[in-house]
């Protein structure tokens, strides 16, 4: 595995394995930003043109910079749009990633750099248009760019509107993070770490602002410090198009994208449907816009050229050759032009400030490089008698070609280096040949300048961003954090309960179990009892039959003698007729014995039943007073056991609302305490942009003044002879160059070959005379002059400004703080109301289950009572059905109960 490439496989997927300096050749800058650089290349396999945006990551915050190049790769991975910028894949090499994509002409932005002046109102509705069917698509797969502006809106050769720079993009929708460009931030994405949340309707508002800024070259509050925008964008109202000479219609659709209110603003597939973008426009409307800006960067380029021309070759040679030379350039070109440039130096614009999520790139270009680029190719176009190529131009008809070969620093002195082969620097030439921008050499060259410059600026806002977000992780942690924490107490106290209940329920377990088993013992004890009772009765009676049959056999014997005794008296009656009467009185007095003892049987039966029957009704009795106890019992103990859960609850409800009071009071501290660091910062951020200002207006009054002091003038000459000896040297070199290409090319190309030649010459002087400009401006600005009374004027003007800046800064804290302030008395308002209602709901809970008891009370007491009656009742009927009355006051001897 080559050195670079990540272990994880799931990271490793997302690159290539190739090396992208072996597979991409023919770099040169064309742009810069925050994440670092971005080059035009050739595909060394394919021939096909590709634009690389190289990425560090190393140095400071290696590890974010890292997982922001990851997110950027996998969004990108995602993308299938035509008005997305295609993703061609991504390579890594010494801690860089080169991220390719398809090559765009340039941005909206550079039309508006380019020709100093807002869109036509067609013009903007094609843009729009294209940048509002990229968005509509990213927001149906819930992704937001959250970094639409002019910059990010890009053209390509056939005329299609692209989005582009995903770095800010999120993933997922809704999203919460403050990433974005200050001017064109979103409301909601300014307040996100305050308030909440938002979604791809953000990318509305920036659009509408992007609108504004093709209308009025430059978005509202661009003249103000970035973070004081970004205070005024969260706390006023917003912005309009300033001009009346715009449609009902255009002003219309700004207005409604920058609606204040997130739920007022449409979403993207809604916007598509305005008569802004939908009304007819020509078929041709961005092409013919791109050619005017080919033609107007041409324009722009030979100008230039022209300058440094005049620089570095009428004072050196200061011959006719060279007059004449100039002379007729002035003369193709027209006075027009001359006005045209005086007119375009004097409306430089305010450089953007990114806050896009990237890394720097340690690859930045130094002015001096571009300089001895610029002038070895200017001396290049020299023959060997001096004479200059007057025919030579920038840009071919269709294609407009700029020059920047290598990446790094160098030694700021021309560098007076070997050249590579003819042969090489003849291939390099035709493909740069096919390279075409809408960007003039100026133009680069100031956005890679004012990159180098505005470092400070750009650490101060990447600073302050880390810094919101670090807070939002730190509010999101603690609130996990808490969360987790009530979660476990939650949890603690539902086990609390769980416990009690199992308990509860073992016990009344017990409870039934110790009834049943009572109710078995006292059910065997009566069963026990009956028979004792039957068995007593039974041999009672059995004592009363043999007594009374004893009785009756004396009482037989004793009526037997005295009949005999009669018998033997009464001499008259014959013997026969006495045995006859004799006979006679025991037949008598056996059936009366005999009745007798079948009354005694009879009634001893009838005793013998009614007596157990009324031993069973008192058992019956007993069991229903045990049955009695055993339900008051358990119906006492799920009292007790409802009234021990009662008391747990509401400890319970006291504990939680304990921790909530003490969590809600905690979140609140930090998000105090990171609202005054953040506060802290912003004054501290604001304090260094004053400074700031005021160095840069210093440096403006410097560079205005007219009368230079003599070490000036020869500092400056000292520059001049540089340039020149410089130019001397690389003069043969581009001879033998030109005659090489002549040489071994048909007579037929030679014109077209000394035409590319011109049109890579030009190009570098055109980059040259800026770098020559920028080289005297920063030699004069390093100079303490006196200011005069218009400059006084002006630095009291932007006192004045930076006190407002100040005081509004001022008052939006204060606005934040008394919010803030506002927002905690809601939340523990809230807090009282919800703790308040959750114990009425407890208590009314409590309530509700002691009268569900109560009334399961009363009702299996009365059950028990009705079955209860019911079976006495029966027993009773059953009883009287057998002939049984007064069973309940029946009195039994003692005996009958032993």
């Amino acid at each position: 595995m080559r050195k670079g490439v990540p272990k994880d496989p799931d990271i490793a997927d997302l690159f290539y394995k190739d090396d992208p300096e072996l597979l991409f050749t023919d770099l040169h800058e064309i742009g810069h930003g925050s994440f670092g650089a971005v080059y035009f290349a050739t595909h060394v396999g394919t021939n096909e043109v590709v634009a690389v945006k190289k990425m560090s990551y190393s140095g400071k915050q290696t590890n974010e910079k890292w997982q922001d190049i990851i997110k950027e790769v996998k969004f990108l991975q995602q993308l299938k749009h035509p008005n997305t910028i295609e993703y061609k894949g991504c390579y890594l090499k010494e801690h860089t990633a080169w991220l390719v994509m398809e090559y765009c002409l340039g941005s909206a932005s550079d039309l508006l750099e380019v020709h100093k002046k807002p869109l036509q109102e067609v013009e903007i509705a094609a843009i729009t248009h294209g940048a509002l069917q990229g968005l509509a698509y990213l927001h149906s797969h819930n992704m937001i760019h959250r970094d639409v502006k002019a910059g990010n809106i890009l053209l390509t050769e056939p005329g299609q509107v692209k989005l582009a720079d995903f770095g800010s993009a999120s993933i997922a929708s809704p999203a919460n993070s403050f990433v974005g460009t200050p001017y064109w931030m979103a409301p909601e994405v300014i307040l996100a770490m305050d308030e909440g949340q938002y979604e791809g309707k953000v990318d509305v508002w920036s659009l509408g602002i992007t609108c504004i800024e093709l209308a009025e070259r430059k978005p509202p509050l661009f003249n103000m410090n970035a973070m004081s925008a970004l205070y005024h964008i969260a706390q006023n109202e917003s912005p309009t198009l300033q001009s009346n000479d715009w449609t009902d219609s255009f002003r219309g659709f700004v207005d409604y994208c920058l609606q204040k209110i997130p739920q007022d603003r449409p979403t993207s597939a809604e916007l598509l449907r305005h008569d802004f973008v939908r009304r007819d426009r020509p078929a041709r409307v961005i092409l013919d816009l791109i050619q005017r800006t080919k033609d107007a960067v041409r324009e722009l380029d030979n100008l230039q050229s022209r300058k440094i021309k005049k620089i570095f070759f009428q004072e050196a040679r200061n011959g006719p050759l060279m007059e004449s030379l100039d002379d007729e350039e002035d003369s193709e070109h027209g006075s027009s032009l001359s006005r045209k440039m005086d007119s375009l130096d004097s409306n430089h614009s305010i450089p953007s400030m990114s806050v896009s999520t990237g890394s720097q790139s340690s690859s930045v270009n130094s002015m001096h490089e571009l300089m001895d680029d610029s002038i070895s190719d200017l001396v290049m176009m020299h023959d060997d008698h001096g004479t200059f190529d007057s025919t030579c131009s920038i840009v071919h008809k269709k294609e407009h070609v700029f020059i920047r070969d290598d990446v790094g620093h160098r030694d700021p002195r021309p560098d007076l280096r070997p050249t590579p082969s003819v042969q090489s620097q003849a291939l390099h030439y035709r493909n740069r040949e096919r390279f075409a921008t809408i960007k003039s050499a100026s133009l680069v060259t100031r956005q890679i300048h004012e990159h180098e410059q505005e470092n400070e600026l750009r650490e101060q806002m990447s600073g302050y961003k880390r810094m919101r977000r670090q807070h939002q992780k730190q509010l999101i942690a603690l609130e996990n954090k808490l969360k987790a924490e009530m979660d476990e107490h939650r949890l603690k106290l539902q086990k609390e309960v769980e416990t009690h209940s199992n308990n509860s329920s073992i016990e009344l377990e017990k409870l039934a179990k110790k009834h049943m088993a009572s109710t078995e013992r006292e059910a065997k004890s009566a069963s026990t009892d009956e028979k004792r009772f039957q068995q007593q009765i039974m041999t009672q009676q059995k004592r009363d039959l043999t007594t009374f049959l004893e009785s009756q056999k004396k009482q037989y014997k004793i009526c037997k003698e005295k009949i005999k005794e009669e018998m033997n008296e009464d001499h008259s009656t014959p013997k026969k007729e006495k045995q006859d009467r004799i006979s006679k009185h025991k037949e008598n007095m056996q059936h009366t014995q005999a009745e007798e003892e079948a009354q005694l049987l009879g009634q001893q039966r009838l005793y013998y039943e009614k007596n157990c029957r009324h031993f069973k009704r008192k058992i019956m009795i007993k069991r229903h007073e045990t049955e009695q106890q055993h339900i008051r019992e358990d119906l006492n103990k799920k009292r007790t056991q409802k009234e021990m859960e009662h008391a747990m609850l509401i400890r319970h409800d006291e504990s939680t609302r304990e921790l909530e009071y003490r969590q809600l009071h905690t979140l609140q501290k930090l998000r105090m305490d990171l609202i005054r660091l953040q506060h802290q910062t912003e004054l501290e951020n604001q304090l260094e942009y004053n400074k700031r200002r005021e160095r840069e207006l210093h440096r403006k009054h410097v560079l205005e003044l007219r009368q230079q002091p003599k070490n000036l003038k020869a500092m400056e000459l000292q520059i001049k002879k540089q340039f020149q000896d410089t130019c001397k040297v690389q003069t043969k070199q581009y001879k033998a160059l030109k005659n090489h290409q002549l040489e071994v090319s048909p007579k037929s190309e030679h014109k077209a070959i000394l035409k590319s030649l011109k049109d890579e010459q030009t190009r570098k002087l055109a980059i040259l005379a800026e770098q020559y400009e920028q080289s005297i401006n920063e030699m004069m600005a390093s100079q303490a002059l006196r200011l005069d009374e218009a400059q006084e004027a002006e630095c009291q003007a932007l006192r004045q400004q930076l006190q407002q800046e100040m005081e509004l800064l001022n008052a939006y804290q204060s606005k934040i703080k008394m919010q803030t302030e506002a927002q905690h008395e809601r939340e523990l308002q809230k807090l009282e109301q919800r703790v308040s209602l959750r114990r009425a709901h407890l208590e009314q809970k409590i309530e509700e289950e002691l009268a569900a008891l109560q009334k399961e009370r009363s009702e299996r007491i009365k059950h028990l009572f009705e079955r209860q009656e019911r079976e006495i009742e029966t027993f009773d009927t059953e009883s009287l059905r057998m002939g049984f009355r007064n069973l309940v006051t029946l009195e039994y001897p003692k005996e009958d109960y032993r």
